[in-house]
């Protein structure tokens, strides 16, 4: 893992808001946390002793409500759910820039559906639909953003 691979993952632990990020590569583990005190990252290989690094987490800016809220909201009615982040990463709706997004509001979907692809250390996963069916009621991150596990995703309606 270069230099640059690690200030890309500081990056996005500081745009997704997520507390730690630990990454093992060979004999190379670098772990990332955000705190409250500033201290410089610190690299070292696996198998000596390392010190947990803190990041400094960038300024939040306060929204009234955050997808998360918005999410947790919708979901409280019984004939939505919420569809979360299988992985960290960063969020695409669509296999390329010229291509068209794999679902979009009021899309029916099933069970296999490839919704879309988070892209986690230069590897592109499809993330597929798991449930029985339903119809995308509102799609809750923007194209090409970072997110992290767990992260509500897509609204979706049960049919």
């Amino acid at each position: 893992m270069d230099l640059k691979q690690i200030q890309e993952l500081v990056k996005l632990v500081n745009k997704s808001g997520i507390s730690e990020l630990q990454v093992k590569e060979g004999d190379f583990e670098v772990t990332i946390k955000t705190g409250s005190s500033a201290q410089p990252v610190q690299y070292a290989p696996a198998y000596t002793q390392q010190a947990p690094q803190q990041v400094q987490q960038a300024n939040n800016e306060f929204i009234s409500e955050t997808p998360a809220q918005a999410a947790a909201t919708a979901a409280k009615a019984e004939n939505t759910s919420t569809f979360r982040s299988p992985m960290i990463g960063t969020f695409y709706r669509k296999s390329g820039p010229d291509k068209d997004p794999f679902v979009k509001v009021g899309d029916n979907i099933k069970k296999g559906d490839v919704l879309c692809i988070i892209e986690a250390m230069k590897l592109f996963n499809e993330i597929e639909y798991d449930g029985d069916g339903g119809k995308v009621v509102k799609i809750l991150v923007d194209d090409s953003s970072p997110v992290e596990y767990d992260q509500p995703l897509f609204l979706l309606e049960k049919v």
